[in-house]
């Protein structure tokens, strides 16, 4: 349903998203994962044909809709798609009917079409009460709703999402999200939703693309990132909590493992070792494979504690049955596991 292949994007001399490929099947929910400035908006606009790719092209069901090799692209309200803003970017002096029903009168239904539609949409989406309201008239919630709906009406093959759950508080979200999934499966429709936030990746995506400056670092279905991270950032950026990366490099006959002489072997001088937080423990006490740090939180997570210890700018999170016997700012002792869950290059690359 979607492809893109060797997508470009730059601004000036500034590379906003570099060499980008991949490809979902019709129906699936993609996520484009990343930090802020990682270049996951910019592939959402050209997606959208808000942006013309430097180089490079995007196909939708086969067809070449942007080309940035020969500087050409398919209008955006041409191009079967909907686009749903983080800003919501509802017409104030409309109804919530008129704002679902504008685009139906641009692509030149007639009324009773509309009005079938409109009523259909609203009904799915739980908001025909608010049918004759304003935008100023209903919460953010309710309008994020509205925005939805006049995104589906037309029934495109694409739906975009650019954080559209980002304006809410922490209870809507979760149940923005809910409905979301419920949305897509009844629309049958190919997503791609943008956001920063993993938890909303790992519940709400079928495929999922970590992008970092402007590459895509892994793209697969949400259980093989967590399983198997392609690359160091992708270990420390994806699932709750994030696994802990700890350097590894030689110290004359043996090595060195944050500082300490520890028992260990890398397969290199010089590594990145990954142990997952349910791998690591809390004790009071020194023990042959630990590092002293500070905690500095202490959490509790479905029942499990999370724990967070500091030192210098190593940062470890276990995650423990119980509470560590130790309050917030005492001195503890994370001890390791004799072997890491992975190895990774100095540069972040995993090694097998």
């Amino acid at each position: 349903m979607l492809e893109l292949k060797n997508l470009t994007k730059s601004f000036g001399d500034v590379p906003a998203v570099r060499d980008v490929s991949l490809s979902v099947p019709d129906g699936a929910f993609l996520v484009l994962l990343g930090p802020s400035g990682c270049g996951k908006t910019t592939l959402l606009r050209m997606l959208a044909g808000l942006e013309l790719p430097t180089a490079g092209q995007i196909l939708f069901e086969g067809n070449v809709v942007s080309d940035g090799d020969r500087q050409w692209q398919v209008d955006p309200a041409k191009r079967n798609s909907g686009l749903v803003f983080q800003s919501y970017a509802l017409w104030p002096h409309m109804t919530v009917r008129g704002n679902v029903d504008w685009p139906l009168k641009v692509a030149g239904l007639e009324t009773a079409a509309r009005t079938q539609r409109v009523d259909e949409v609203l009904a799915m989406l739980e908001i025909n009460q608010l049918a004759e309201r304003y935008p100023n008239e209903i919460s953010g919630g309710q309008q994020q709703r509205v925005a939805i709906a006049r995104t589906i009406a037309p029934k495109p093959g694409v739906l975009l999402f650019d954080e559209p759950l980002s304006n809410l508080d922490a209870k809507l979200r979760v149940e923005m999200r809910t409905e979301l999934m419920r949305l897509h499966r009844a629309t049958g429709a190919t997503a791609v939703y943008v956001t920063h936030d993993q938890i909303e990746a790992m519940t709400m995506a079928t495929h999922v693309a970590v992008v970092n400056k402007g590459r895509i670092e892994q793209f697969g279905a949400p259980q093989d990132l967590i399983d198997h991270p392609a690359s160091a950032f992708v270990a420390t950026f994806v699932g709750t909590p994030p696994n802990n990366i700890v350097p590894v490099v030689r110290s004359g006959a043996g090595w060195q493992v944050a500082g300490r002489p520890m028992d260990i072997t890398p397969p290199l001088d010089d590594c990145l070792a990954m142990f997952r937080a349910d791998s690591l423990s809390v004790a009071l006490t020194e023990g042959p494979r630990s590092l002293p740090m500070e905690l500095v939180e202490v959490s509790t997570i479905a029942g499990r504690t999370m724990a967070t210890a500091l030192a210098g700018g190593l940062r470890l999170t276990a995650v423990l049955d119980r509470p560590p016997a130790a309050r917030v700012g005492d001195r503890v002792h994370i001890g390791l596991p004799p072997v890491p869950d992975a190895w990774f290059t100095p540069y972040g690359e995993r090694i097998a």
